[in-house]
């Protein structure tokens, strides 16, 4: 049998654990200790590989909850939309789960298609889900209804749609109270977390359909997930209160002046902000968008231009969190441990012993430098295996 040993590892589990050997077999973390012998293990006929971690800041691998690995856009026309993403993509990122959806596009862009996408990147080594639906409302289902989606398809955990965007469905409170609580039942269900992926665009509108929806029924607002809250300073105003009646907030790392989009508050910046101003950080996420696309037309010239969110956006705002000051024990939970306990990813988000083994460590500058995924190590000393 094969064991992974990580010696001298500095852990957070998000929890700050310190120098540890972590110790993997079969997909799981089976121990962490103060010191793990390999000698031990090998005479106990177990194929052992040793991964030296001297100084090297260890966490679970990161999570990102909204991604297009099937490819996005499309606004501009066809040639506009973007192809699948590799594999590779994800593990230099840091990123051992992943969960997929769509966005703009309901017609031309499949669940279907998706969801083998999912399946691919599964079998090649991180972990997938995926969102029904995409910004329309109806959107494209694999089944009758969305209930239905998240209760029989085993890796739909919830519902995507848009709102406060001149390219949402712009439904009526009714209409979004029914199909909210169509996502949270079939999570009850079907066992999944059963939540409700929420673009919110620039629109004036920006969080009040949701808080109106838990306002006026019993579902909860912690059942959404509204994401690119970082797009503009006004809407990023808005996320304390959200968070303070119970919702939980999240900030697209892929959204940022430095990949031109104008106006958009850093990720990291945001989430700083936040806690200044006494948000918990329990409820504040991140993700990256990764592969969605915004197609802007240049005033002057009329010409178009697409915008394209990176995935490696979230190490590099990871860093950044933690060049800003950022624990780097809060700087885990919005990356990772958070999004596991609101996706209901039990399993994940936490360096513990019967947890998974996705593992990512950290060089002296805080860059991704080696990454395990279900047990197998990855990429080593940046290195891709």
């Amino acid at each position: 049998m094969k064991a992974l040993l990580i010696k001298n590892a500095d852990v957070y589990s998000p929890v700050p654990l310190g120098k540890k050997d972590i110790l993997l077999l079969n997909g799981r973390i089976e121990r962490i200790a103060d010191s793990i012998s390999a000698e031990a293990l090998r005479s106990a006929c177990f194929e052992v590989i040793e991964l030296d971690a001297e100084g090297r800041m260890t966490a679970p691998g990161f999570i990102d909850q909204h991604v297009h690995f099937n490819g996005a856009g499309g606004e501009g026309g066809p040639v506009y939309r973007t192809p699948p993403l590799q594999l590779s993509s994800f593990i230099t990122a840091g990123i051992t789960t992943a969960v997929g959806l769509l966005g703009t596009d309901g017609c031309a862009r499949s669940v279907r298609e998706l969801l083998m996408k999912a399946r691919a990147l599964e079998e090649e080594g991180i972990s997938t889900y995926i969102y029904t639906g995409s910004y329309q409302i109806p959107g494209p289902l694999f089944t009758s209804d969305i209930m239905s989606d998240v209760v029989l398809i085993d890796k739909v955990i919830g519902l995507k749609l848009a709102c406060s965007d001149h390219r949402s469905p712009h439904i009526s409170l009714d209409r979004l109270r029914e199909v909210s609580s169509s996502a949270r039942v079939g999570g009850i269900i079907g066992g999944k977390c059963g939540v409700i992926m929420v673009h919110i665009g620039g629109g004036p509108n920006r969080l009040k359909p949701l808080l109106e929806v838990a306002e006026t029924s019993d579902i909860p607002l912690s059942q959404f997930v509204p994401t690119h809250l970082n797009r503009a300073r006004s809407v990023l105003e808005e996320c304390v209160g959200f968070v303070k009646c119970g919702g939980y907030v999240d900030f697209s790392t892929g959204v940022a002046e430095r990949y031109a989009f104008e106006g958009a508050v850093d990720a990291s910046e945001a989430v700083l902000w936040m806690l200044s101003q006494g948000a918990d950080i329990r409820r504040i996420t991140v993700s990256t968008d990764g592969n969605g696309v915004l197609t802007e037309i240049d005033p002057v010239t009329g010409k178009k231009r697409p915008l394209i969110a990176p995935v490696e956006s979230l190490p590099e705002e990871f860093a950044l969190m933690l060049q800003r000051g950022l624990s780097a024990e809060n700087a885990v939970r919005v990356c990772s441990t958070n999004i596991a306990e609101h996706l209901g990813f039990f399993r994940k988000g936490r360096i513990e012993e019967g947890c998974d083994a996705d593992i990512v460590l950290f060089d002296k500058e805080n860059r991704v430098n080696d990454v395990i995924a279900k047990g197998e190590l990855c990429m080593k000393n940046k290195q891709l295996l």
